[in-house]
């Protein structure tokens, strides 16, 4: 049962993330996308912060009622739904004058941004592997690992519209790369002898950072280079290009671990990265028009 709401979610989540972005791109000027993305992004986040907080707050005043924190999810829910259906509408695609000959979604920059997205997804390593490697270079206790997360979070809250609005204004391909850079970084201080608290707090502010260089972004570099009419197949494309090369990477980190250790894995992964970094510096510079 388990097994099967969490896979109920996750396809929530794959069936509503690309229209959702192609709905940000319609209702955004060219030049703002951005800073659209980077506004999404951050309120997403507060979401994601508030939830467990209200239903911390809702168990321990109720008892440890943990049917009235999903009743209290389900209203809040249905109000969201009900400002999409009465304030946001769709604008119904153009119709082209003459059958493409060529599937949309498969186009040059379409096939960049898929290559280039996962390229990089293939040398990113999964959120828990961070936390994992951070929990052990810092001998930290069990019962604190739920609070890395936060780090995470609070970083891209705090960077997620500064970003976007830095892409509008010096190019969205340099601050996705930039992102990358950081998470580079990330992967340098867990390889490093340093530790302690200052080094928690860069590892995680910095993963925060390469969330809102990248997550929004890319979307937005992307955007204008779909046609009109077609942006949630083409963001999908991609998405699942990258979702599909973190899997890959996910499983293979792991068992790299398993292998030679969590340092020669890291190892590994970071030079991959700096390869990647290269190859989608050149990919993505063709990507929009």
């Amino acid at each position: 049962m388990l097994a099967g709401v969490l896979a109920a979610d996750r396809s929530g989540k794959g069936i509503r993330t690309a229209p959702r972005d192609a709905l940000i791109a319609a209702s955004s000027s060219p030049e703002m996308l951005g800073r659209s993305f980077g506004v999404h992004r951050a309120l997403d986040t507060v979401g994601a912060l508030a939830g467990p907080l209200v239903a911390a707050g809702l168990l321990a005043s109720t008892g440890n009622r943990y049917d009235t924190v999903f009743v209290a999810a389900f209203c809040i829910a249905m109000v969201a739904v009900l400002l999409l259906v009465l304030f946001v509408r769709d604008r119904p695609p153009p119709t082209p004058a003459t059958p493409a000959t060529t599937p949309w979604a498969w186009t040059p920059p379409v096939r960049r941004a898929c290559a280039a997205a996962a390229l990089l997804g293939a040398v990113t390593i999964g959120d828990s592997f961070v936390y994992l490697l951070l929990q052990q270079k810092m001998s930290l206790s069990p019962a604190l690992f739920p609070l890395l997360p936060v780090g995470t979070a609070a970083g891209f809250l705090l960077l997620a519209v500064p970003f976007g609005r830095l892409a509008d204004r010096y190019g969205r391909r340099t601050v996705f790369l930039a992102g990358h850079l950081a998470l580079l970084v990330v992967y340098a201080a867990l390889l490093g002898p340093a530790s302690g608290t200052v080094v928690a707090v860069v590892v995680l502010a910095l993963h925060g950072a390469f969330y809102a260089a990248t997550d929004g972004v890319l979307m937005a570099l992307l955007a204008p280079a779909l046609p009109a009419g077609s942006a949630a197949t083409g963001f999908a494309t991609v998405q699942t290009a990258q979702a599909v090369a973190r899997l890959v990477a996910g499983i293979g980190f792991g068992a790299a671990w398993t292998a030679w250790g969590p340092g020669k894995a890291l190892i590994v992964t970071a030079a991959g990265l700096v390869a990647a970094l290269g190859a989608a510096m050149a990919l993505l510079r063709r990507v929009t028009p």
